[in-house]
């Protein structure tokens, strides 16, 4: 995942007088690209000045566009530039961080940032008597300007860079999307596009193209949101360890950020760490006391450790009753919670909500009437609430069930039955709204809870689901079986590592290794098409009726062109022996991610994807299989990477050294 760097810097043959008051002149394109550019590209930023920008339009919006959203701004200060100290204040005045001062002044620096550090590089007069790089020093410079990058970017998230927000402590960044430069139409057109694929990959639940387009966002705080959508899917598949995940990298670069944290805390409670999440949000609360929606989800969690409890299969609903009442206190706990997040915004009806229905149920055990007047002013408030939403939008489901569960709690089965309906009416056969309906009315009813009303209920919600065709249960393996290997070797390889001659070793070893692993039908096996490791893969998981995923990095004539046919034609066959079976897919990478961005390898981004895929499945059902001489590959996008990534989250490494094969 590459960082973005703008730098700000006098462009061409500029002068200067030296201390003696003689004028000279440095090549800053030369500083440029013999220095900064190869400095900050080996720290891993892809690196822009705004006069790179060839296309038609105004160059003063790129570098707005630049200086607002990149991650780093190098900022030269060798001379007095008008312009350098401008974009410097521009950058100032908006981010709080993220900015290095690079020199080479020979005098004192200027006032205004004398207090700031500034790294000093070497120059030297060429054969053309113009100043550039050192050659001398050149290696040193370039190494301290890499190191002083690094450092900046991960650097502590409040350490403040820019003196405006030194002076100003109270002063806020703005929010990125509102730094919008409407004249960088490039700029944002590339953004559209890449939301646009995120939110297709989000409908047709795909949080593993999702990661890959989070590893080439543009700069970190679009990564922040595309994590997050991400992680919004995953937690809709129901792969919740995963998702975590992915808002724990939300919150790697944004520590703050209050959705993540939100999230985070959900996370943890669906994964039962009660205990972990409660104390997760209870930090959150210490941050932002005042937000309703983390005081719900703090009541969230009290009512789900409560619930966890004495909801137990084979229980009756007499003995789910009692267990309930004898953990009362956590009970209690959950309704202070709600009720706080409702007093801190009266308009939140999902907090009122649930403090109420859980009073009334605290009662219903204990036989005790407590905090009455509370519980009825809060009913009062909700309808209160509810009834301003829905001047907003007539149609709100939310606000409409909120409503019917108002009712649930003390009126008659008719008007329970009408208030219900009339939000299903509104529910546009949204199975997972009703169902989502359903479930807190069962709640009711494992209690004993006003039994005919409660049975009122889930007659009209059961009523609306029997009109819905229910969402397809998705297909999901056992165990998702991932590959990577060594192709076979070309002709011309000056070093063996995979030979023709041991592929009958190689394909044995892989069979054994599927048989020990127990891979069959209700499996799946992702992998690339390439001559070697990959099809042997895919014909022995074709034996055993697994599956088949073969991804491809480029359109399928040039990938068996590139990656097949140079072993020879026995093995184009073979490909397409494996592609006619009935359980196996191909897949290219450009038609389901979109075109590659520049400065991105297409193969590492197979392996990317391919790894994403497999994960999204679950972590804890990935088996890594791979054929490998436990070497570095021939360029970006090798199994080492895959290795290290998937062992990282599982474990589940399997190698076939081929060191100890042939």
């Amino acid at each position: 995942m590459a960082y973005h760097a703008f730098v700000a810097m006098p462009f061409g043959i500029k002068e200067r007088f030296d201390a003696n008051g003689a004028k000279e002149q440095i090549d800053f394109n030369k500083v440029y690209s013999d220095l900064i550019r190869p400095a900050l590209e080996s720290a891993g930023f892809t690196v822009f000045r705004a006069d790179e920008e060839r296309s038609a339009g105004n160059i003063r919006t790129d570098m707005f566009q630049e200086l607002l959203l990149a991650d780093l701004v190098v900022a030269d200060l060798s001379i007095d530039n008008p312009n350098v100290w401008y974009e410097l204040g521009v950058r100032h005045a908006l981010r709080r961080r993220g900015v290095i001062q690079i020199t080479c002044r020979s005098g004192p620096t200027p006032f205004d940032v004398y207090t700031d550090r500034s790294l000093r590089y070497h120059i030297k007069a060429g054969a053309d008597n113009r100043l550039a790089p050192d050659p001398d020093f050149v290696e040193i410079d370039r190494k301290e300007i890499r190191e002083f990058a690094a450092q900046t970017i991960n650097s502590w998230y409040g350490r403040k860079v820019s003196p405006v927000y030194h002076l100003l402590r109270y002063l806020q960044e703005p929010d990125w999307k509102s730094l919008r430069v409407e004249e960088a139409r490039q700029f944002w057109e590339d953004y559209d596009r890449y939301t646009t694929r995120i939110e297709v990959a989000r409908k047709r639940q795909k949080p593993g193209d999702i990661l890959v387009y989070a590893e080439e966002a543009p700069t970190r705080v679009f990564r922040v949101e595309t994590f997050q959508v991400a992680g919004r899917a995953l937690l809709s598949l129901g792969q919740f360890r995963f998702a975590l995940a992915q808002y724990e990298n939300a919150l790697t670069i944004k520590p703050n950020d209050l959705e993540s944290r939100r999230q985070k805390g959900l996370l943890l409670g669906r994964l039962k760490k009660h205990d972990e999440a409660k104390e997760w949000v209870e930090t959150v609360l210490r941050d932002f006391p005042d937000d309703a929606e983390s005081w719900a989800l703090l009541g969230r969690v009290e009512k789900e450790n409560w619930v966890d409890l004495w909801r137990k299969d084979g229980k009756s609903s007499e003995q789910m009753r009692k267990d309930a009442g004898d953990d009362e206190a956590l009970l209690r706990e959950a309704v202070n919670a709600y009720a706080t997040g409702y007093r801190k915004d009266p308009s939140h009806f999902y907090s009122g909500i649930n403090a109420i229905t859980l009073l009334h149920l605290q009662a219903h055990l204990t036989g005790k009437q407590e905090r009455l007047d509370v519980r009825k002013e809060m009913e009062g408030g909700v309808r209160w609430a509810v009834r301003g939403a829905l001047e907003k939008d007539p149609k709100d489901y939310w606000a409409r069930v909120t409503l019917a569960e108002l009712e649930v709690l003390e009126s008659d089965s008719p008007i329970v039955q009408s208030a219900y309906r009339s939000a299903v009416a509104v529910a546009e056969k949204d199975w997972f709204k009703l169902v989502s309906s359903r479930d807190q009315l069962h709640l009711l009813q494992d209690l004993g809870f006003r039994a005919e009303a409660v049975k009122t209920g889930l007659k009209t919600l059961e009523r609306a689901l029997s009109r819905i065709t229910a969402p397809e249960k998705a297909w999901a393996p056992r165990q998702v079986f991932l590959f990577s290997g060594h192709m076979v070797d070309a002709p011309d390889r000056p070093q063996p590592r995979f030979p023709p001659g041991q592929e009958a070793v190689a394909a044995q070893a892989i069979a054994a290794k599927l048989a020990e692993l127990g891979a069959g039908p209700d499996d799946i096996a992702i992998c690339g098409g390439a001559c070697g490791g990959d099809l042997l893969f895919a014909e022995a998981c074709v034996a055993r009726g697994l599956r088949v995923e073969l991804r491809l990095a480029y359109d399928e004539p040039t990938f068996i062109k590139h990656s097949v046919a140079f072993a020879g034609d026995a093995w184009v066959e073979r490909f397409y022996k494996v592609k006619a079976q009935p359980k196996t897919a191909v897949l290219i990478m450009a038609d389901e991610l979109g075109a590659v961005p520049k400065d991105v390898n297409h193969y590492s981004r197979t392996n990317l994807w391919q790894l994403y895929s497999a994960l999204a499945w679950g972590p804890e059902k990935v088996r890594f299989v791979c054929l490998w001489n436990r070497k570095g590959g021939d360029g970006p996008g090798g199994t080492e990477h895959m290795h290290d990534t998937v062992q990282s989250y599982s474990g589940r490494v399997h190698v076939l050294d081929t060191t100890k094969l042939w």
